[in-house]
């Protein structure tokens, strides 16, 4: 592709863009923002995008996928079926065809591939097999951001295993998983495997790839001895069980203007530890819509972490803070909340915590009053009793002696055991070899492939621009010819350049402008391909070419003559070292 003729233009100021990598993509050329969450790909970024796809599918195929593709607009009554309708609440972009029937603009596609493996598979004869497919999905987020991260419109490799049981599933997932490691492998960015939330996918159990990065929403503990690492929804930690005590007996002890933990524990002169936090929400089921009042006890040195709290509710339901008439009508005096005397109907979750810990100062539900030595189970009990505490940087590792830390990240792709939830619900069966009917167990495996463009940019890049991984690139070579409308000589020998490399196989963008030697060189830094090589009047008299990898401070001159099979080396070494 020579420049003169690419669509698109370099931007040198910056935008205002929230990331490194949007505000790059942006000035490079490589996407158009048409509104919030709603990108273009210009010529050079949909390159980027289908080098991506194009190792998405390889790794899908070697691993025994089976590429299918899936209508994006899909009957409500199909997500009906599945009870997810209201489970994606306004995420889900809903329309109404000119029957007045509801239609949905896919997030993802479990409903659809349940219904299609019913309408075509019989038998065990028919398993194990996982379909995918590269497609366009819809989440009508409410805040986009990062760019290509969080986006209203996006490009998904989803896919979807059918097995007979669950050593099917476990072969097909750990298939799965491999084919993930080496996807973020080849496109140069680094991921951690870690424990994660199934969230409204459900399932039992599943794992995200996590690009570290700060400019991330999720935010994931990491083991500093061992591989463990898990999402903050899902992490887990050693607890320490405190000194056993005798329970004491209970008593009043008058708190005034003592309405946080803080300044309880300062007031009484007890660590936090010594306490019982109490947090108030309402539960709204996102099916039906009915609320009722949460009361969450955890010890005061803990914190809540709301999805393992709605999780304990039973999942497909949305938490909100108590207002404070919510709050009074359960029994509770807001600042001096206690898990005694709450009316009935009221949920209670509890946190291990506070279970196992003796003797604790907990909220009286009367004004500056708080109660010594409350303990569970002599005097009050919970609905639930769970792990509903959110680990912190320094709690023990639960697998070994280490520590707990925490990081930003972006989740990448993730994977799921998703077991009989929709096969059960689409009332799916097969025969096994005895002639017995069965129901499928199924996985699902999805990937960003918008993600995989923004956090390549966010790996690689410095302050002159992006420098693309070789496997991703949208060009493998950048040819800069300097003083071409002055020299005849030079602009054929380009040319010819130009020529010789496209027959070698290496993709070209020759920089064919009329343009000065600067502007030349930082457009070539912005749009950050591999390799640049530099044809001008003083090279072309010396019988050489300036050969200059993206990150390398300086240039190499190379024999003209060997200048194809140089460069063509440069590629495939960078590309074996991903």
């Amino acid at each position: 592709m020579k420049m003169s003729r690419l669509f698109g233009h370099t931007r040198r100021e910056r935008t205002d863009a929230d990331t490194v990598n949007t505000d790059l993509l942006l000035r490079a050329g490589c996407i158009d923002q048409l509104a919030a969450g709603i990108y273009t790909y210009m010529p050079l970024g949909l390159r980027v995008k289908q080098k991506v796809e194009a190792i998405v599918r390889q790794e899908m195929d070697a691993a025994g996928g089976q590429e299918v593709l899936m209508p994006a607009i899909q009957p409500g009554e199909l997500w009906e079926t599945a009870g997810r309708i209201d489970l994606f609440g306004d995420t889900l972009f809903r329309v109404i065809d000119r029957r007045e029937r509801t239609m949905v603009l896919a997030p993802t596609h479990e409903e659809a591939v349940t219904r299609l493996f019913r309408e075509h598979a019989q038998s065990y004869r028919d398993l194990p097999v996982t379909l995918y497919q590269v497609q366009t999905k819809f989440r009508d987020e409410q805040r986009p951001r990062g760019g290509l991260v969080r986006v209203r419109e996006f490009t998904m490799k989803d896919a979807y295993s059918f097995d007979l049981d669950d050593a099917g599933l476990d072969a097909s997932y750990a298939a799965m998983f491999r084919a993930y490691t080496r996807i973020f492998a080849r496109c140069g960015v680094p991921t951690t495997p870690v424990e994660a939330d199934s969230g409204a996918i459900g399932g039992k159990g599943s794992q995200e790839f996590i690009f570290v990065a700060d400019i991330g929403e999720d935010t994931i503990v990491i083991c500093d001895r061992c591989d463990y690492a898990a999402n903050t929804e899902k992490a887990e930690f050693r607890r320490v069980r405190p000194d056993a005590e005798e329970p004491l007996a209970i008593e009043d002890v008058a708190t005034p203007n003592a309405t946080t933990i803080e300044a309880l524990a300062a007031f009484l002169g007890v660590p936090a530890s010594a306490t019982a936090k109490a947090v108030l929400f309402r539960a709204t089921e996102q099916k039906g819509g009915a609320t009722y009042p949460v009361f969450a006890v955890i010890r005061g040195d803990l914190d809540v972490n709301e999805v393992k709290l709605m999780n304990a509710l039973g999942g497909g339901v949305d938490l909100a803070p108590l207002f404070e008439t919510e709050a009074t009508a359960i029994g509770v005096v807001p600042g001096y909340a206690g898990p005694i005397g709450l009316r009935e109907g009221t949920r209670m979750i509890a946190d291990h915590s506070v279970t196992t810990t003796a003797n604790l100062v907990a909220g009286a539900n009367r004004d500056g009053i708080h109660l010594r030595n409350v303990n569970y189970g002599r005097d009050w009990r919970a609905t639930t009793v769970t792990d509903i505490a959110n680990a912190q940087p320094g709690f023990g590792c639960p697998r070994c002696e280490g520590a707990l830390g925490t990081a930003r990240g972006i989740e990448m792709g993730h994977v799921f055991r998703l077991g009989r939830l929709y096969s059960e619900a689409f009332a799916v069966n097969v025969l096994d070899e005895a002639g017995e009917q069965r129901v499928p167990i199924m996985g699902c495996y999805g990937i960003g492939v918008d993600r995989i463009v923004a956090a390549a940019v966010e790996q690689h890049h410095d302050d002159r621009g992006i420098a693309w991984p070789a496997s991703i690139a949208p060009y493998d070579v950048h040819l800069v010819g300097l003083g071409l409308t002055r020299d005849a000589a030079v602009a054929a020998d380009a040319e010819t350049l130009y020529a010789e490399l496209t027959v070698a196989g290496l993709d070209v963008l020759f920089d064919d402008r009329d343009e000065s030697p600067g502007v030349k060189f930082n457009d070539a830094d912005l749009i950050g391909l591999p390799l640049r090589v530099t044809v001008s009047s003083r090279n072309h008299g010396a019988g050489v070419v300036e050969v200059q990898p993206r990150e390398a401070t300086e240039a190499e001159r190379v024999p003209r003559a060997e200048a194809v099979a140089w460069l063509a080396a440069l590629r495939t070494a960078a590309i074996a070292a991903l």
